[in-house]
């Protein structure tokens, strides 16, 4: 076993096996911070359907959302799913976004993330996506390709709290706004390429350094030995 040490010589493995990502996919800061909503429970294929649908009924804008039907919203986000859901916190939202004086207004918040917080319908994930990717706050988002990645690897626990593991994240590299877009971009690839709830570990970068995918060999190598 040829161990990745650390947090960073993942991220360089990584790296190598699919090239620089470039997120977050939108076009402007808006609409990042809708994807973040969106992509609640869902996939980013049904969030990029969702913000099809809401381009071409010109709702994807803080003050179209505000002063839209909530019903023509949420017909127009159905592909995300949770539509009802999605789209009254969409609208809150909204409300948030045009309060403070949109991008500009957010960025220059002292305290944006326990501001999100306090939105209807905006957990630590949503809330640090959008710091990360949209206000450019160098803080690291926990998904749950994260938990399942790192679980696998052998370096976090299934119970640990969001916080624990950003604080992990946090304390094993350097505060880096660059490096954790393009860290949180390389995991959720890797968890379609590879780490999926079923693995594919044939081809996997981190096949030599997982802990999951060495039990499994440890196993079908002594079920071949029972069965010789």
């Amino acid at each position: 076993m040829k161990p990745l040490f650390t947090l960073q010589a993942i991220h360089d493995h990584l790296l190598a096996a699919y090239g620089p990502q470039g997120w977050w996919p939108a076009d402007s800061v808006f609409e990042m911070m809708v994807g973040a909503i969106l992509t609640q429970n869902t996939s980013w294929t049904n969030v990029e359907a969702a913000i099809a649908n809401m381009k071409a009924a010109g709702l994807l804008d803080a003050r179209a959302i505000a002063a839209c039907n909530e019903d023509q919203l949420a017909t127009a986000i159905r592909p995300s799913g949770y539509y009802n859901q999605k789209a009254r916190k969409l609208k809150i939202f909204a409300d948030f976004y045009l309060s403070h004086g949109g991008e500009p207004g957010l960025r220059a918040l002292t305290s944006p993330r326990q501001m999100l917080l306090a939105l209807h319908g905006i957990g630590p994930e949503t809330a640090d996506s959008m710091l990360l990717y949209a206000l450019e706050r160098p803080v690291f988002v926990i998904d749950a390709y994260t938990r399942r990645i790192f679980g696998r690897l052998g370096l976090t626990l299934p119970e640990a709290s969001y916080h624990a593991l950003q604080d992990y994240f946090h304390s094993s590299l350097p505060s880096s706004l660059e490096l954790f877009k393009e860290y949180h971009a390389l995991i959720v690839m890797h968890a379609k390429r590879h780490c999926r709830i079923r693995p594919v570990c044939v081809g996997c970068p981190l096949q030599d350094g997982c802990a999951h995918a060495l039990e499994s060999e440890a196993v079908n190598v002594q079920r071949s030995s029972e069965c010789a």
